[in-house]
């Protein structure tokens, strides 16, 4: 789906019928409600809305479900961030004794952007992004997911597009939510590799022995260098290129530094150190390309294309078009409880569009929460049976 089928322009028109009828509200709330297990733990969540014009709202929250979406309704934020639970309701912030409003816990997050690649990358800079480099993407995900599982045994990511060029990861596990700043700051590192800004030739530099970690991210990286190195980007095509990987040559693990410098993920640390970092939300719109922020399924993820994610243009055109076998309803139906109507008829609204297939991913993602959840309150009750 090209984007140039999006005009930035008709956001103000889209936005109110897309947090109308297709934003999974019911699922949002599911997610940062967490089974309902600890006390106020969605009221005390924060929340920034980016309205037009750049104006930025800070410290909004709410009590239910019904409340965030009437607001969401009325302000049709051009962004949304999601922030940490708070000791006490944000939007209350400013009646609180001063010192006493505390970030408590967030999700584990990670921020992947392209941007931080622009010194390995000869087919794009800055924003712009192709199928030559997402392979980068690519490899930031196999790598991370396989450490954050293996190495750390955490369970629930939910990797999300950025809806322009870059990923976020979302670790909802309880042990990553409940996180020091030390610890978060101590993951960060683990995961970090490449190291030095601009000025800094020799980015990565391994030591003998190669750790486990190291091992296996190369492994990641052996799989995808020579397409992308050598055949999408041409690294070493020119004399130049040749040059430059020279220059960094010494050492017996030159040729794995040199790979990793240019494929290793390039986290930025300080959204992951932070508990009260903001971090844009999963089905928020991207502005400037009117993509959605959806799910990536890691079972496809070789197929996953940025550009095929439908933009907010699309799917609101697809609501539109009437599908086959789709009949009005009778007018028995209108007696019926007016809430559960308006909510079923928002899950048949979204099943019309491409939206579809990620908010599935994203019950799907809920669903291995809710059983994992239930099997520890049963191994806790277990427990203690036996005393």
């Amino acid at each position: 789906m090209p984007s140039s089928d999006y005009d930035p322009a008709c956001l103000p028109d889209l936005l109110p019928l897309y947090y109308r009828r297709l934003f999974p509200f019911s699922q949002y709330y599911r997610w940062l409600s967490y089974g309902g297990v600890a006390k106020n733990y969605f009221q005390n969540r924060e929340f920034s809305f980016t309205l037009k014009d750049d104006i930025y709202v800070r410290y909004q929250s709410f009590s239910t479900q019904n409340e965030l979406e009437k607001e969401m309704q009325k302000m049709n934020p051009y962004k949304i961030d999601i922030g940490a639970v708070y000791s006490h309701r944000p939007s209350q912030h400013n009646t609180v004794k001063s010192g006493t409003f505390q970030a408590l816990e967030k999700e584990l997050v990670f921020d992947i952007d392209m941007t931080d690649y622009d010194d390995v990358r000869r087919c794009c800079s800055a924003a712009d992004i192709c199928s030559k480099c997402w392979t980068l993407m690519t490899i930031a995900v196999r790598i991370l997911d396989r450490a954050l599982r293996e190495d750390f045994g955490f369970q629930h990511l939910l990797w999300v597009y950025s809806g322009r060029r870059g990923v976020h990861c979302w670790v909802c596990d309880e042990a990553a939510r409940k996180l020091s700043v030390t610890a978060r700051s101590a993951v960060a590192e683990y995961l970090s590799l490449v190291k030095g800004g601009e000025e800094t030739v020799k980015k990565v530099v391994l030591s003998d022995p190669i750790h486990p970690f190291i091992s296996q991210s190369l492994s990641v990286v052996d799989h995808y260098f020579p397409q992308y190195a050598i055949g999408d980007q041409e690294l070493l095509s020119s004399k130049e290129s040749v040059d430059k990987a020279s220059s960094k040559k010494g050492g017996q693990y030159f040729d794995k530094e040199i790979m990793l410098q240019y494929c290793y993920p390039r986290l930025d640390v300080n959204v992951s150190k932070g508990v009260n970092h903001l971090l844009k939300s999963p089905f928020s719109v991207h502005p400037k390309t009117g993509r959605i922020s959806v799910p990536i399924d890691l079972r496809n993820l070789d197929k996953f294309d940025p550009f095929e994610v439908p933009t907010i243009s699309l799917i609101c055109e697809e609501l539109d078009k009437p599908r086959a076998g789709e009949e009005e309803e009778d007018d028995t139906k209108d007696k019926e409880n007016e809430a559960e109507a308006s909510e079923r008829r928002k899950i048949r609204d979204y099943k019309r569009t491409s939206l579809a297939k990620y908010i599935k991913l994203f019950d799907q993602f809920l669903d291995a929460m809710a059983r994992s959840r239930k099997g520890e309150m049963l191994k806790k009750s277990d427990l203690q049976k036996e005393f």
